[in-house]
């Protein structure tokens, strides 16, 4: 069962970073691409953010292109978030996830996510 553990949010001033991590056991890791999701308050869909796939190409969208870089550790299966620049848009709950193929996650693989708060 897969389970995963984010960690590393917090308040923080507009143009300030915070990096996150995510602690995933359950799956075989090192072969799944893994992705950060937000969910912006007040919003029910969550946004994917940023992707890495197992050979470790990167993807990002618009909104955090340029000030936010993820990365993963295969030996300690984990993900991670850096982000920099941070705006007030940028608040939301944060969680990490594998990326189907197709299709979202699975709706019981989520973890309890990490939140960002960014103040202007």
């Amino acid at each position: 069962q897969v389970q995963l553990v984010e960690s590393g949010g917090g308040l923080v001033q507009a143009g300030g970073s915070l990096t996150l991590s995510c602690a995933a056991t359950g799956i075989i890791f090192r072969f799944n691409a893994m992705g950060w999701y937000r969910q912006a308050p007040g919003k029910k869909q969550r946004e994917l953010v940023a992707t890495i796939t197992s050979g470790g190409s990167t993807n990002y969208g618009d909104s955090v292109k340029g000030r936010f870089s993820i990365s993963r550790n295969n030996a300690k299966n984990t993900v991670y978030l850096q982000m920099k620049s941070l705006k007030s848009e940028d608040t939301g709950v944060y969680y990490c996830n594998v990326v189907p193929i197709t299709g979202p996650p699975a709706v019981g693989s989520w973890g309890q996510g990490t939140q960002v708060t960014v103040s202007s």
